[in-house]
């Protein structure tokens, strides 16, 4: 099944806004304040920042219940970072931090899982021309 996003900006770069849309329900503005200057609204990085994330704990989720240990839960926060370098601006760092409640499972399974899950998760591959992209794994008791 396709997913789809909208978006539609106006204006010039400094002064201008957009809105997007993803799916159903999620709708937002960007403008350039929200994406370089800490203003309000939201902008592209959030939304990678969310995929990445929702992605991971479902690739996660997956490869420990395949392993055999169920997790009760996975939760996983993403931090991108954008910079502007000589080329423009890039996103140079993804940082993946998950936290999973994961009954009878060892410290070192749950790290190799994890970091499998991190290499297999689709956005993590859509997202490989991003030099570092990190994950802090933890299980939690």
């Amino acid at each position: 099944m396709p997913s789809k996003g909208h978006a539609e900006w106006t204006g010039d770069l400094k002064s201008g806004g957009g809105t997007f849309s993803a799916g159903e329900g999620i709708e937002g503005q960007f403008s350039f304040k929200s994406r370089f200057e800490d203003g309000p609204g939201a902008n592209p990085e959030q939304l990678i920042a969310a995929a990445h994330a929702s992605c991971f704990s479902m690739a996660f989720s997956n490869a420990l219940d395949e392993a055999g240990h169920t997790p009760t839960s996975v939760t996983t926060d993403a931090v991108v970072t954008l910079r502007l370098l000589d080329d423009g601006p890039t996103i140079t760092k993804i940082a993946l931090t998950t936290t999973g409640v994961v009954p009878g499972i060892d410290d070192d399974k749950f790290q190799e899982i994890a970091a499998a899950a991190k290499a297999g998760c689709p956005v993590s591959k859509a997202l490989a021309g991003v030099e570092d992209i990190t994950l802090d794994a933890t299980l939690q008791a």
